[in-house]
C-alpha cells in the first residue's frame, strides 16, 4: 500500500500497543500458509501463490475476482499479498471510489512502471456495487497489465461483473469457513501474543456457541471472542464460559446441535408445522435453526422437498419458489438469506396442501419393487433401428397429435399394470382442474371419450 503520514502513525501505534486494535484485526494472517480455510486456492502454483512472487518464472500473475459471502476471508487474502509481495500495492473500495479515483490508480501504476519499473496491485472491495461504466475503466489495465487487479464481491460475479472484465481474470470462489476452522482460529486468537496471549481460557461449551453465533465468519467469530474475553477478564475470572458469552454478545446460546438429534428433530418439526399450515409455528423453528447457525442451504434443501411433498399440484408454483429461494440462498447467504428462507416458508405453509404427487410415485415404486411391470407394448418400443420393424416395434403406433385432442386411444402400460391409477387427485386448490382433466383423459384414453 502506499499509507500517508497518518496510517503510518496508525500502524506505528498498532505495533507498539496490539491492543488498540481489534482482535480480528490483529490475527490477521501475515502469510499465505497462516489463511483459515481456502487450502484449494493456495496450492502451489496456484494464481494467489503467484500473486506473491512465488514461482512466477517467465508468467506474470493473473488478475483475479474473489467471490464469496462476508467473513471468509476476502480482504484477508488481499492483505497478505500486500505485505507477502514487494510490488506497489493499492486499495479502493466500489462504495467510495469512482471512475476519477481508478484513473489516478491506472496514471500512477504507469508512471511507477514506466519510471523505475514497480508493478502495481490494485485491490478493489466490493466490485458488484461498480456500474457497468465504472468497471469499463478497468478493462485497459487489466488488459495491458498495467494493474494486477484482486477485485473482491459477495455477489454472483456472472451477473454483477462485466464479461470483458471476466474474461481477463481468474475467478477465484471461497468456501464457506468451516466449525473446524472457526475452531482453529479462536485457539490461535486465545494463545498467540498478538491475540489474547493466552490470558483466558476458552471452555467447550463457550466455543461452541461462539461458533453459532459466527455463523461461518471469521471476523463475527473473533469480534464475540474478543468481548467475551473482555468481560470475563472484567469479572477477574480466567475462563470463558458460555454465560459469559452470553452476556457478553447479549445473545442467549440456542439448544440445538447440527450434529445431533436437535438437527433432525427441529428440521422435521419444521417442515410438519408447514405440511400443517402452522405459519406462526414454522417462522419459529426457521428462527430456531437460523439462530443456531444451520446452514441455509439445507433448510432450502428442505422447503424444495416439502413443496412437491406436501403441497404438489395444489399450488403448481410452490416448487418454483422454493428453487428460486434456494438458488438466492445460494447468492447471497446469511445475514440476508433469512429474508428469503422467510419468504418461501410463509408461502409454502398457507399454500394449499396435497400428497397425491408424493402417494403416486410411491405406489408406483412399491410395484416396480414387487416385480409388478412386464414388457413395453410392442407399439411404444424403439422402431429407429434397422430391423425393429421385423421385430414389430413400432408397429401400430398412434401420433397423438394426429388426432384431435392429442389424445391416443391405446396402451400405455405394459399388459399387468392395464388400467392401474396411481395418481388420485385432490380438489384442494389449483389441483381440482387436474382432477377434473385426469378423468376425462382416462376416458379418451379407453377410447370411450
Amino acid at each position: 500500500m502506499e499509507p500517508d503520514l497518518f496510517t503510518a502513525a496508525a500502524e506505528e501505534r498498532q505495533e507498539k500497543d496490539p491492543s488498540s486494535s481489534p482482535l480480528a484485526v490483529r490475527m490477521r494472517p501475515r502469510t499465505l500458509d497462516e489463511v483459515v480455510g481456502q487450502r484449494h486456492l493456495l496450492k502451489p502454483g496456484s494464481p494467489l501463490r503467484r500473486l506473491v512472487g512465488e514461482g512466477t518464472g517467465p508468467a506474470g500473475a493473473s488478475s483475479v475476482i474473489l467471490w464469496g459471502p462476508p467473513g471468509i476471508g476476502k480482504t484477508t487474502l488481499a492483505y497478505v499479498v500486500s505485505k507477502a509481495t514487494d510490488k506497489r500495492f493499492v486499495e479502493l473500495s466500489a462504495i467510495t471510489a469512482g471512475v476519477k479515483e481508478v484513473r489516478a490508480v491506472i496514471d500512477g501504476a504507469r508512471r511507477a512502471s514506466g519510471g523505475y519499473g514497480k508493478e502495481t496491485v490494485l485491490f478493489l472491495d466490493e466490485i458488484h456495487r461498480f456500474s457497468k461504466a465504472q468497471q469499463d475503466s478497468l478493462l485497459p489495465a487489466v488488459e495491458n497489465r498495467w494493474v494486477t487487479l484482486i477485485a473482491a464481491t459477495t455477489e454472483n460475479p456472472y451477473f454483477s461483473v462485466i464479461s470483458p472484465l471476466l474474461s481477463r481474470s481468474l475467478l477465484l470462489t471461497l468456501e464457506p469457513l468451516t466449525d473446524e476452522d472457526l475452531s482453529g482460529l479462536m485457539d490461535r486468537a486465545v494463545t498467540e501474543e498478538r491475540g489474547l496471549g493466552g490470558a483466558v481460557e476458552l471452555l467447550d461449551d463457550a466455543r461452541a456457541h461462539l461458533l453459532r453465533i459466527a455463523g461461518g465468519d471469521a471476523r463475527r467469530a473473533l469480534t464475540a471472542l474478543e468481548a467475551a474475553a473482555g468481560g470475563a477478564l472484567a469479572k477477574g475470572e480466567r475462563e470463558i464460559t458460555l454465560q459469559t458469552v452470553e452476556e457478553a454478545v447479549d445473545r442467549a446460546a440456542v439448544k440445538y446441535d447440527r450434529d445431533g438429534d436437535q438437527h433432525y428433530d427441529v428440521a422435521s418439526a419444521l417442515i410438519k408445522s408447514i405440511r400443517g399450515s402452522d405459519v406462526d409455528a414454522a417462522l419459529h423453528y426457521l428462527a430456531r435453526m437460523i439462530e443456531a447457525g444451520e446452514d441455509p442451504r439445507f433448510i432450502a434443501r428442505r422447503l424444495m422437498i416439502s413443496a412437491s411433498e406436501d403441497i404438489g399440484l395444489a399450488d403448481p408454483q410452490a416448487l418454483p419458489l422454493a428453487v428460486a429461494a434456494a438458488q438466492a440462498v445460494a447468492m447471497i447467504g446469511f445475514p440476508e438469506a433469512a429474508l428469503t428462507l422467510s419468504h418461501a416458508t410463509i408461502a409454502l405453509a398457507l399454500a394449499p396442501k396435497s400428497n397425491a404427487a408424493t402417494n403416486a410415485i410411491f405406489a408406483a415404486r412399491e410395484d416396480v419393487r414387487n416385480g409388478l411391470a412386464g414388457p413395453v407394448p410392442p407399439h411404444l418400443r424403439d422402431g429407429h433401428y434397422k430391423g425393429a420393424a421385423k421385430l414389430g416395434h413400432a408397429q401400430g403406433y398412434v401420433y397423438p397429435h394426429d388426432v384431435p385432442g392429442a389424445i391416443a386411444a391405446q396402451q400405455y402400460a405394459p399388459d399387468a399394470l392395464h388400467g392401474k391409477r396411481y395418481y388420485e387427485p385432490t380438489r384442494y386448490g389449483a389441483e381440482a382442474r387436474y382432477a377434473d382433466v385426469v378423468e376425462k383423459v382416462r376416458e379418451r384414453l379407453k377410447g370411450d371419450g
